[in-house]
């Protein structure tokens, strides 16, 4: 039988996801947003929840924090295009507002089912539910964003060594000059470790 690449599979749970209704945000969403990318990218960037434009147009990171973000991956030498982009929540929290308990439960499998088939070398969580439920899943404490910033978590997963870069959601950078200076130094020590492990290779 023939084996099915990532690509497959990460089509397959989104099209389960454009199709979901196990929350409430299914009867106020546009357009889901299951995430994009590279599939076979080491690179994994968690974000919160699709905005405004997301769900207009059912991809992630597409309104003024995703150019935020494109800003600073350009500043450091990394492609949109190499990387793979998702969010905690698949649907818009109306009005943007803070995900529910409930909403999180019935969307985080998709998530965590997205990571299963990639497997990736790093995980980057951009703002405090990824990076509240990233360290939920890897036995480690959270309590904020400053905190744990600003270094690489080594863990284990899938069997192998994955490296979790926690850092500011480029939406709160927006207005915030220093929070924008933290994000970048953040992917730039990413970029650092990416390019040491690429060498080693």
């Amino acid at each position: 039988m023939k084996e099915t690449s990532k690509q497959q599979q990460l089509e397959a749970i989104a099209e389960e996801i454009r199709k979901c209704t196990k929350c409430n945000l299914a009867k106020t969403r546009s357009k889901a947003v299951p995430g994009e990318g590279n599939p076979d990218s080491q690179v994994v960037f968690i974000g919160e929840a699709p905005g405004y434009w997301e769900n207009v147009k059912g991809k992630p990171f597409v309104g003024a924090a995703g150019k935020i973000l494109d800003e600073v991956l350009g500043k450091i030498g990394i492609s949109r295009s190499e990387v793979f982009i998702t969010n905690v929540l698949k649907c818009r929290p109306p009005m943007n507002r803070d995900p529910r308990k409930a909403e999180v439960e019935a969307c985080i499998p998709y998530l965590d089912r997205q990571l299963e088939v990639m497997k990736p070398r790093f995980i980057v969580t951009l703002g405090r539910h990824s990076s509240a439920y990233i360290f939920s899943k890897i036995g480690k404490p959270f309590s904020s964003i400053s905190k744990v910033r600003g270094k690489l978590h080594v863990v284990n997963l899938w069997g192998s060594t994955v490296y979790v870069q926690p850092t500011f959601h480029p939406a709160a950078a927006l207005y915030n000059v220093e929070l924008k200076r933290d994000l970048e130094a953040d992917l730039r020590l990413l970029k650092h470790e990416l390019d040491r492990l690429q060498k080693r290779s």
